[in-house]
């Protein structure tokens, strides 16, 4: 084992240690380039520096997380994802009595507004609860706060086009200083919350399950254990959707399930 894997695997323990944060299971590659990233950014000389400091100072650990993290998102991202979503996949939910979303690794949330939009507009918010779940608490309260800059919103409303959507994606915020904020109307039947893929089990069962362009910054060990809660979190006939860059691995587990389309590698369960 290289030098640098046995500081960067010394660097997760500490994290874990002092923090609760786990991320050994995470691609090496991924990770080495975000903790050299830090390095350089807060002017260090190793990352036995960086350890150093994140054990003693707090806000260096948030810092630390927060590079780590997956975090780049947009609202209706993949518009043919959603157009999917719309035109095969709402249809065959209507008529049931509750449907429970869950978004894993929802990051800062544009994801799931964008799925209370669909829900509204297929007719299907008022009998779903949507869960967006993250292990980061402070993007978390960005989620929960449906804040978008201003900056994001002409890629937000093409996003939202290409998606299906026809109505003004204006009746769905009111501007705020340099930002929109998201309706309050979208937020009623969300539920923001933490949980770590890593660590944390499954928590209900569920009629979809999105974790969209997340698994491919895990290795094999790690993945295998979302598959394996992912499959004990869907019911029977529930909706898998893992976004066109991840798919499931030949095997262990892609006997439960069956493609439903295979550019966004959207997955019915069909066993247990």
């Amino acid at each position: 084992m290289d030098t640098q894997k046995i500081e960067i695997n010394l660097l997760f323990e500490a994290l874990k240690q002092r923090y609760g944060y786990d991320f050994k299971d995470y691609s090496f590659e991924t990770a080495r380039r975000r903790v050299l990233q830090q390095v350089a950014l807060m002017e260090l000389d190793s990352i036995n520096s960086l350890q150093r400091l994140i054990l003693n100072n707090s806000d260096a650990a948030d810092g630390l997380v927060k590079a780590l993290s997956i975090n780049v998102t947009e609202m209706f991202r993949d518009p043919e994802f959603f157009l999917i979503l719309r035109n095969r996949i709402m249809p065959r939910l209507t008529g049931r009595d509750h449907l429970k979303i869950w978004h894993a690794g929802c990051a800062s949330g544009e994801e799931v507004y964008s799925m209370a939009i669909l829900l509204k507009e297929e007719g299907l918010y008022e009998q779903t609860t949507i869960y967006g779940t993250d292990f980061n608490g402070p993007i978390l309260d960005t989620a929960k706060a449906g804040i978008i800059p201003m900056g994001q919103m002409k890629k937000n409303i093409y996003n939202y086009q290409g998606g299906g959507g026809s109505r003004d994606f204006a009746d769905y915020y009111h501007a705020r200083y340099e930002g929109v904020v998201l309706s309050s109307a979208l937020k009623k039947n969300i539920v923001f919350s933490l949980h770590d893929l890593a660590r944390d089990d499954a928590f209900g069962t569920f009629e979809m399950i999105i974790c969209r362009n997340v698994l491919i910054y895990f290795n094999h060990r790690l993945k295998d254990r979302v598959f394996k809660l992912f499959k004990d979190s869907l019911g029977t006939g529930g909706y898998l959707c893992l976004g066109s860059h991840e798919s499931i691995p030949a095997g262990r587990f892609n006997k439960y399930f069956k493609v439903i389309d295979a550019d966004m590698k959207i997955y019915q369960k069909t066993a247990n």
